[in-house]
């Protein structure tokens, strides 16, 4: 008999941990090679984990809705096979549930954990995260981080120093991601007296209850711990986990850039009536829909080349200019929740191309059949808001990217159309459209002339 160890599948590069949603089995039951054992959430995507042996399942490690790092054994499953000698093989020691600061390194065999550094390997003094960049501490320190918490210190320029002095309020007093986000908002705001590792040199320290006592963090923890009192004839719901993560997602952008949005207007006759005569023999023809998204993303991609500093991001006091094109479109789902699938190099796709991939991942949102990839490395996103009625809207841009262009609903309007021959009044599909940027480094006069250009590429559509 052997005992396979089933590890949490690491999901993307960014993903650190997931939460166990559902177990399909329970100790003592059989299981087949890649049976679903369990549902987990990582981020807004929902993933089946499959059983990588045939055989029982010995012993499981965290329940429902533990949070679980990445790399960490899950469960155990007894297999008839003969256990083979390996003197090198050691399991990862399970951490409690919940418990932050804990990492582990996926292995190269799915089948073997790799040997831990002690019962609670993460990042202590002297050591650096194989995930977390900028991820050193002074030498006199024994606190442990989690990847995550590392990163967005690397991200945000916090040197090792300053992450020493941020107060946490984890299990053993271990900096949360809740803790750094408050801490990198404080920061930026400049209130209290540790703004920097500068600090250090001056004699300043880190005034920890100016920083737990401000506005932002009791306003946090209030919402957590403070019971809100109602009065009158009121329903009350818990937030599910999707519209908590866009919460965490849409303050925190918002905190993060000073969003500024500008506004232009398209005359969109010539592409709606070219969509109304081509789309039954274009589905005839190429078996897909042809809807506007393929067409929107077309005119941005195009808009996108000629102003390349759009899709790109900021890291620190770096900007990271993307050469891949990989455009979001945001989604509805059934439940009212947004998700933003991505189209992965959409430059690379002619307008049949585009056409499919919008309707396969559209598709599989609604369906909830996306996977973790499909959703990450977006370098700049499109959010239909006509969809829902709306002429404009004033969309949160999806970090890190640094614009977000909503498309407005097309209504025919009344309009003056100049020609050589003089000025008429023509009815004509008009839409409003509208872009958020990040004013750190998208100016005005860029975010206008590239909204701009995208409104002269949709009125200049060609078959």
């Amino acid at each position: 008999m052997a005992i396979v160890d089933l590890l949490m599948p690491k999901m993307g590069e960014s993903i650190m941990e997931a939460t166990i949603l559902k177990w399909h089995k329970k100790p003592g039951d059989s299981v087949k090679q890649d049976e679903s054992l369990l549902d987990i959430a990582t981020d807004k995507v929902d993933t089946e984990v499959p059983s990588i042996a045939a055989g029982t399942l010995e012993e499981i490690l965290y329940q429902v809705n533990d949070v679980v790092p990445v790399g960490a054994v899950i469960a155990r499953i007894k297999t008839d096979v003969a256990e083979p000698v390996r003197e090198e093989q050691q399991t990862i020691t399970p951490v409690k549930p919940h418990q932050e600061g804990v990492t582990t390194e996926k292995p190269d065999s799915p089948y073997v954990s790799p040997a831990p550094q002690s019962q609670e390997t993460a990042y202590s003094s002297g050591t650096s995260s194989p995930d977390a960049g900028n991820s050193e501490t002074n030498g006199n320190s024994n606190r442990f981080y989690s990847p995550l918490v590392l990163n967005i210190a690397g991200n945000e320029g916090i040197p090792p120093s300053e992450l020493e002095r941020i107060p946490g309020t984890g299990n053993e007093g271990r900096v949360t991601k809740k803790d750094i986000l408050q801490y990198v908002s404080h920061r930026k705001e400049g209130n209290g007296s540790y703004a920097g590792s500068g600090a250090e040199e001056t004699g300043t320290s880190f005034d920890q209850k100016s920083f737990a006592g401000s506005p932002l963090t009791s306003s946090a923890n209030a919402g957590e711990t403070a019971e809100y009192q109602v009065n009158g004839n009121v329903e009350i719901r818990e937030m599910d986990r999707m519209r908590k993560l866009i919460a965490e997602h849409m303050v925190r952008s918002k905190q993060t850039s000073p969003h500024v949005t500008s506004f232009s207007e398209a005359d969109v006759t010539n592409l709606v009536l070219w969509r109304e005569k081509e789309k039954a023999d274009f589905e005839t023809r190429e078996g897909t829909k042809l809807t506007l998204t393929p067409l929107f993303i077309e005119a941005v991609v195009k808009c996108i080349k000629k102003y390349p500093l759009i899709n790109s991001s900021l890291q620190g006091d770096k900007i990271i200019i993307r050469k891949d094109i990989n455009i979001g479109m945001a989604t509805a789902l059934p439940s009212g929740s947004l998700i933003v699938p991505v189209i992965k190099n959409a430059d690379n796709f002619n307008r049949v191309g585009l056409a499919r991939q919008v309707n396969a991942l559209a598709g599989q949102a609604r369906n909830n059949k996306l996977k973790p990839e499909d959703i990450q490395e977006g370098t700049f996103t499109i959010t239909n808001v006509g969809v829902f009625g709306s002429l404009m809207g004033t969309p949160i841009i999806n970090q890190p990217q640094v614009a977000i262009l909503a498309v407005g609903a097309i209504k025919k309007r009344a309009v003056v159309i100049e020609t050589e021959q003089g000025d008429s009044i023509g009815i004509r599909h008009m839409m409003y459209l509208s872009m958020s940027y990040d004013h750190r480094i998208i100016d005005g006069s860029l975010g206008a002339s590239f909204l701009t250009a995208v409104a002269k590429e949709l009125e200049g559509f060609t078959p």
